[in-house]
């Protein structure tokens, strides 16, 4: 039995109520708990919605929601401010924890305890970040030179299921609200480096947790074709410009507004 009693579990949802269920019952049947959850809602349609007030009187959570649609940076935010707990574990819905997660999310969350330079640990990837050092053997510590060449740097935060303080706001300001989800996760992302973040990185970065995306719900996150295209001279043109407005932005992006 695996309880998180100084973390805030912190969900966000849309239009994916199977997707949450799954969540939540997994962890269920892990004997992970938390000091509080929360579910930080989109806008979902009633169908949803009504769902999701079946899952609460099961569950307990906290229902934060919104009339409409108002975006990626909103969503987090209302969710956040809803916390009350020292620590925040961010995930979206369409995540489901392995059986191994509960006993690794306990040694992330010691040190980041152990460790107050550490501002995220993060749990889920889609590649290694790009400059890590060893630091257990579960996790490396990330950290970004101020020449490194890699453009991918700026991934040292993620939206991606990640342990954060509570309080990172005051640091690295709210997410920008009125733009569109990718949009919104790199001026975070640039943020954290402006203000040197530090933070841990879990290695088998693929197996601790799975994203689920089901044809009955699939992921509502939309990408320009061009940034994903794997073109040779597309992707030329992409990392060129990536690689100079990346390191541009780092020196120049105003600052997120904190609290």
């Amino acid at each position: 039995m695996y309880t998180f009693f100084q973390v805030s579990l912190l969900i966000t949802h849309y239009n994916r109520s199977s997707s949450l269920a799954n969540l939540l019952y997994t962890l269920k049947d892990l004997k992970c708990g938390f000091g509080e959850i929360i579910v930080s809602d989109d806008g979902s349609n009633e169908e949803h919605l009504g769902k999701l007030h079946l899952l609460q009187k099961a569950f307990g959570f906290k229902l934060i929601t919104t009339p409409v649609n108002r975006g990626l940076g909103h969503n987090i935010n209302k969710g956040q401010d809803a916390v009350t707990k020292p620590y925040t574990l961010y995930i979206q819905e369409d995540f489901e924890p392995s059986a191994q997660f509960p006993h690794l999310f306990l040694q992330g969350l010691e040190h980041m305890k152990a460790k107050k330079a550490l501002d995220i640990v993060r749990f889920y990837a889609y590649s290694p970040y790009a400059y890590l050092k060893p630091f257990d053997e579960h996790f490396s510590q990330m950290f970004h030179p101020t020449f490194g060449t890699d453009y991918t740097k700026i991934y040292l935060y993620s939206d991606h299921p990640h342990l954060r303080r509570s309080d990172f706001f005051q640091k690295f300001g709210r997410y920008p609200e009125g733009l569109k989800g990718d949009l919104t996760e790199y001026k975070m992302c640039i943020s954290f480096l402006q203000n040197k973040a530090q933070g841990l990185f879990y290695n088998d970065f693929s197996k601790l947790l799975i994203q689920k995306n089901s044809q009955q719900e699939p992921s509502t996150m939309t990408r320009i074709s061009w940034r994903e295209s794997k073109a040779v001279w597309i992707k030329l043109l992409r990392d060129t410009y990536r690689q100079l407005k990346y390191n541009f932005d780092i020196i120049a992006q105003p600052p997120l507004r904190k609290l």
